[in-house]
């Protein structure tokens, strides 16, 4: 009788990812406004309260896309537990990352935009990953300055601001380039005016 219960999770959570992927999309495509539960429900192949069984609300399902997009990426960027400037590498490094995940880089951009209303279900979410975003590449410039790695005349704070609109703003010139703008490439020669070392 529970011969069954590992294979029906195995299954509700294999769904539940392929939810997440569709929802991602169609987001990324038509942003949080224009898409539609019944749309990623019918991409899925399962009905309209099949998919509000695993996400009861629109609200719920976008934050779970965000929440997963985050975890894939802070785990990627939690390997080998960079500091300073190698901390500065490990982010350009994502930048040539996301050049082979369009969708994500869809979804974040378009979502990001839409979000800066402060009636937008994703607003909070977005300060929150911005405040912890600059405070996190700050403090990688603070150690990069401890290091001796860092120009005397970078700025710490201003050069993290600097780094993160960089970083954003290169996703939609990719975006609209049809993918051929080099990000990592900008990024890397960015931050080589800022630091001591070979970047």
């Amino acid at each position: 009788m529970t011969s069954g219960t590992p294979r029906g999770y195995a299954k509700g959570r294999a769904k539940r990812t392929e939810i997440l992927d569709q929802a991602m999309t169609l987001f990324g495509e038509a942003g949080y406004r224009g898409a539609s539960l019944r749309v990623i429900a019918t991409r899925c192949g399962i009905s309209h309260p099949g998919l509000l069984h695993h996400f009861p609300t629109k609200e719920a399902l976008l934050l779970a896309v965000l929440q997963h997009r985050d975890d894939v990426d802070d785990a990627w960027l939690a390997l080998g537990a960079t500091r300073g400037v190698d901390h500065l590498r490990r982010l350009t490094d994502l930048a040539e990352l996301n050049a082979k995940r369009r969708g994500i880089v869809e979804l974040f951009s378009v979502v990001a935009a839409e979000a800066t209303s402060p009636d937008h279900p994703a607003h909070a979410y977005f300060e929150a990953r911005y405040r912890t975003s600059l405070a996190n590449t700050e403090l990688a410039y603070r150690q990069a300055r401890e290091a001796g790695e860092l120009r005397d005349d970078v700025d710490p704070a201003a050069a993290a601001q600097q780094f993160i609109a960089l970083m954003d703003g290169l996703q939609i010139q990719w975006l609209i380039s049809d993918c051929a703008t080099d990000m990592a490439g900008v990024l890397r020669a960015h931050v080589q005016t800022q630091v001591t070392v070979r970047f």
